[in-house]
């Protein structure tokens, strides 16, 4: 026979209050609490921001004009000249030789113009009393036409030789930035040749040259054309340049042109906007991006970014809270980002309260907790408040 085991009468005792622990299960966790934001209705601006260079308003090639010796560089390199302003001095002495060359053979032909018409005055009184031919009066009549011919050619070689010499003191076409001189004292320039001497480039106002795709062009139209958009109203096409180490440019500028044409290469249509520059903070050739409204949408739903999760494909999703308090998740679909907000075109409705705070303690079907969301003032503002008091 198998030996009977008796247990102690406090162990059978304990045994119900054990099954009534393990029955209870685990605590319920008390509502989560939540701040929430309403989604809201606005117009909104539909902003671009795209890829582009700076480019001076205008550039001049300082050539030289007429031949000889450089013999002085007037400009500093680098910095800002004038229009007006002396750059080049080219050896006169040759161009003031051909001058006075040109002003003598003006005398000659004054000289010969004047003895060709005394001659015809006194051919003129002759021949109506037969004292000369009239072949030879012609003769007089056509030689003053010759002298008179000559003076002009030679007023203009004068002329010409006045404007080469002048040449030699070259001057800056434009007001703007001169690079490096592109020739040294001793040099030969414009022999046979415009030598390049130096570059001029405008830089205040300044230009940005920045593409954008035909594609998005014309989606932004045919989106006008159905009334999904609207136009941006005149004067308010403003833009905001971002350079290349990500700060934002302090002017405003403003959209010139758009192409009329796309580059068969890219795909791309040019626009070009324009910026004050008076500290010539921006120079040619830097990279940056610019921000543009194109269009207006109104009355669309938004949110705030923080309150949305993203997930692949562009979509993402929301925690609502429903009219009993429960919390409830929203699969959304968004467009734009418009500042801290994302513009929303479908799953979600103007006037839903939309949980901003306390989303990790949110549960989908759980109670929650509700309060308004209230934005933290900012510290500039605080101080100021701090200080009336």
């Amino acid at each position: 026979m198998r030996p009977l085991f008796f247990l102690p009468l406090t162990s059978l005792l304990l045994l119900p209050a054990c099954q009534k622990k393990q029955a209870a299960g685990p605590p319920q966790m008390p509502p989560a609490a939540v701040t929430f934001l309403p989604a809201a209705t606005e117009t909104v601006s539909i902003m671009r921001e795209l890829p582009g260079r700076i480019d001076p308003v205008r550039v001049a090639e300082v050539r030289a004009r007429v031949g000889g010796i450089l013999l002085e560089k007037t400009f500093a390199e680098g910095k800002d000249v004038k229009a007006g302003d002396v750059l080049f001095k080219i050896d006169p002495a040759p161009l003031e030789a051909a001058k006075e060359n040109a002003a003598a053979a003006q005398a000659r032909a004054e000289a010969n113009l004047h003895q060709s018409k005394t001659q015809l005055d006194r051919y003129e009184s002759l021949v109506t009393s037969n004292a000369v031919s009239k072949q030879a009066y012609d003769n007089a009549e056509s030689a003053v036409k010759v002298a008179d011919a000559e003076l002009k050619a030679a007023t203009a070689a004068l002329k010409t030789a006045e404007l080469n010499l002048s040449y030699a003191t070259v001057t800056a076409p434009i007001s703007g930035r001169a690079g490096k001189a592109q020739v040294t004292e001793g040099a030969l320039v414009g022999e046979d040749e415009t030598t390049l001497l130096a570059v001029i480039q405008q830089l205040d106002p300044i230009y940005f040259d920045f593409t954008q795709s035909s594609a998005d062009v014309l989606a932004l139209r045919r989106a006008m054309k159905e009334g999904q958009l609207s136009q941006v109203e005149p004067g308010k096409t403003a833009a905001k340049l971002l350079l290349e180490d990500g700060t934002e440019y302090a002017q405003e500028g403003k959209i010139l042109f758009s192409e009329a044409v796309v580059d068969e290469t890219t795909g791309m249509v040019t626009l070009r906007a324009e910026f004050p520059n008076p500290e010539k903070l921006l120079l040619p050739g830097m990279f940056a991006r610019v921000r543009v409204v194109q269009a207006v949408k109104e009355n669309v739903v938004t949110v705030p970014q923080r309150a949305v999760t993203r997930m692949q494909g562009g979509g993402g999703s929301v925690m609502v809270i429903d009219d009993s308090n429960h919390a409830q998740m929203r699969m959304i679909q968004t467009d734009n980002a418009v500042g801290d907000k994302w513009v929303v075109s479908s799953g979600l409705k103007a006037g839903e309260k939309v949980i901003i705070e306390g989303l990790l303690k949110a549960r989908p079907g759980a109670p929650v907790v509700p309060e308004p969301f209230v934005p933290k003032a900012e510290p500039a503002k605080e101080t100021a408040a701090a200080g009336k008091q």
